[in-house]
């Protein structure tokens, strides 16, 4: 198997959930540390605009989206599952709840001033400025909750998962599955990038308890790669490695072949072009040419992303 790299920086929560979820299957994987904001040049030569952390880069292949991610590794390494057969629905709709309604309502607590101000703590005040446009940028045209609404819903969110956990080690049984991850990600941003909010966290002893036993599961095997080092695999590998699935599922009347544009339906809408060369039930790839990392695929979900035929 080509080696898997992942594009990430320590303190992105999504992030976390992928490094848990190679841990969880003990996988050895390359890490590229990439910026937190804009510019990003060396992740756009990989992308082509999509600018979201994190992505994994298999060769000349470029999983973009934490979901898809996990279901690529799924595919590598099925064993420990992430989506037991009992549950594979239900893992999957918790997941997503977390990965958006729990995610924003966390976010929106953690980072009110006080939690803002502590991640910026020692840091120039230009370090702040940058970071907040950035994100709002990102955030162009989305509700966000007020902190005083985040907090309220964060704290029943934390009940709800704690009584999930009354019976058992994780959200849906006894061992993890791609729930736990995603609802595991905003909380442990909580606890340590902004620990002066992580005192939510205590009324919920159960949930606790679980993120200690999320934490012990570890990143498994890493290395550190470079950026350059990273796009000169994606070059030598004379196009994309992984082979499509030739079952095509059109919803939107773009046939293969065509230019098009693919984007996140809200945050860090920032688009991908290239030439759509499959659209199976739940992913869409394309195919697109950069000067420097050469022919790449870059794949991204069905879900939150939205397909458009390129302007003329």
């Amino acid at each position: 198997m080509t080696d898997l790299i992942l594009h990430h920086y320590p303190t992105s929560p999504f992030s976390e959930k992928v490094r848990l979820v190679l841990g969880y299957k003990q996988l050895a994987w390359k890490s590229v540390v990439i910026p937190a904001i804009m510019p990003k040049p060396d992740v756009v030569a990989l992308t082509g605009g999509y600018r979201k952390t994190p992505f994994l880069q298999i060769g000349a292949d470029i999983y973009c989206d934490s979901a898809l991610i996990c279901d690529v590794l799924e595919h590598l390494q099925p064993a420990p599952t992430l989506y037991p057969e009992a549950d594979k629905g239900l893992s999957r709709i918790v997941a997503q709840w977390a990965d958006t309604t729990l995610f924003w309502a966390a976010m929106a607590y953690n980072l009110q001033p006080k939690g803002a101000a502590s991640m910026f703590e020692g840091a120039p005040p230009e370090a702040a400025k940058a970071f907040g446009a950035d994100r709002a940028a990102m955030s162009s045209g989305m509700n966000r909750l007020r902190p005083a609404d985040a907090t309220a819903a964060y704290k029943s969110y934390l009940r709800r998962i704690a009584s999930m956990l009354d019976s058992q080690d994780f959200l849906l049984g006894n061992a993890p599955c791609v729930a736990d991850f995603a609802a595991y990600h905003p909380l442990w941003f909580s606890a340590k990038r902004v620990p002066i909010m992580a005192d939510i966290l205590t009324a919920t002893p159960q949930v606790l308890a679980w993120m200690g036993r999320m934490a012990a599961i570890g990143h498994g095997r890493m290395e550190k790669l470079s950026a350059t080092e990273s796009i000169a695999i994606c070059a030598k590998s004379a196009g994309a490695t992984a082979p499509l699935d030739h079952y095509f599922q059109d919803e939107h009347g773009i046939a293969l072949g065509s230019e098009v544009t693919i984007a996140a339906e809200t945050f860090g809408q920032e688009a991908t072009a290239g030439t759509l060369v499959a659209a199976t039930r739940t992913r869409f790839t394309l195919k697109r040419v950069d000067e420097r990392a050469g022919t790449v695929h870059v794949h991204f979900p069905r879900i939150g992303y939205v397909l458009k035929a390129a302007q003329v």
